[in-house]
């Protein structure tokens, strides 16, 4: 089981540090203008790519020091039967439960603003996820929201959308 997952992050690795050669690739084709800083437009997309590829780096070697590539010493055992009481939920209804989540955020932006709504969907997915119904959880949505709308809005200077109330 162990080896199993670690031949799914040497893939994984392998994958994201192939995506990011070709998003560096692919960014040496956007032109600096007369306009551009010291950094030019391929300086954010350039850090972005080295990141993806250190990424894939960590994820290629926490693989290789779990030993994916080391041969197995016999056959792999196999997984215990899932009980009759286990919580299996099949990926597919579940993509589809976080789908609803993007669409009613989308929706709810325009009407109720940029704070409200991120809070929402911070709480409702903690809450699809098994987050009990506590203060706490309510504390999470509200505080993230505010992070991200500090991050977005003061730091960044990223306007968000007001909706028709806020």
């Amino acid at each position: 089981m162990r080896e199993q997952a670690a031949l799914k992050d040497l893939a994984g690795g392998i994958a994201v540090l192939a995506i990011a050669g070709a998003y560096y690739w692919a960014i040496g084709d956007i032109a600096d203008s007369t306009l551009s800083d010291d950094v030019g437009a391929t300086g954010l997309p350039r850090i972005l790519a080295y990141v993806l590829a250190g990424f894939g780096l960590i994820l290629t070697a926490r693989a290789v020091m779990a030993g994916a590539l080391s041969p197995a010493a016999g056959p792999a055992p196999s997984a215990p039967a899932p009980a009759e009481d286990d919580d299996h939920v099949s990926p597919v209804p579940r993509a589809l439960g976080f789908l609803a989540f993007g669409v009613a955020y989308v929706v709810l932006v325009p009407i109720i603003g940029y704070l409200p709504s991120i809070a929402l969907l911070i709480g409702s997915v903690a809450l699809y996820e098994g987050a009990p119904r506590n203060w706490k959880t309510l504390v999470i949505a509200i505080g993230g929201a505010t992070a991200f709308w500090g991050i977005f809005v003061k730091i960044l200077g990223v306007h968000q959308p007001s909706g028709w109330f806020f």
